[in-house]
């Protein structure tokens, strides 16, 4: 069976991209950055915690990211993540070429209904 027209993959990057950038706004554990996400898109867009994690680790090696032990709302144990001066530059890096891709795609949509 096929994935439903509203349920579609992100493209490659962008759950990176919006990780950085709602890091940049607030520190934050990953259950946190889930609903952060879903919040802030009106329920456009809901990440799995299953695809978070593996990308915050990854993020971490890369040193974009850093983490400390804290408490989360329910008073457990977890990690809090934080961007790093490397994960700054690379957001700002990595905004600016979303933006042109989002220009060009645009451009491509608006050919396309003529």
């Amino acid at each position: 069976m096929g994935k439903s027209p509203e349920r579609r993959d992100l493209f490659a990057g962008a759950l990176e991209l919006m990780i950085l950038h709602s890091l940049r706004v607030r520190p934050m554990h990953g259950y946190a950055l889930v609903k952060h996400i879903k919040l802030v898109s009106d329920d456009l867009l809901e990440v799995e915690e299953g695809s978070i994690y593996p990308a915050v680790q990854r993020m971490l090696r890369e040193g974009l990211l850093e983490s400390r032990e804290g408490i989360s709302a329910k008073g457990r144990p977890t990690r809090i993540y934080r961007l790093t001066k490397a994960g700054i530059r690379h957001l700002e890096t990595e905004t600016s070429s979303f933006e042109k891709m989002l220009i060009g795609i645009t451009h491509v949509l608006a050919v396309a209904k003529t």
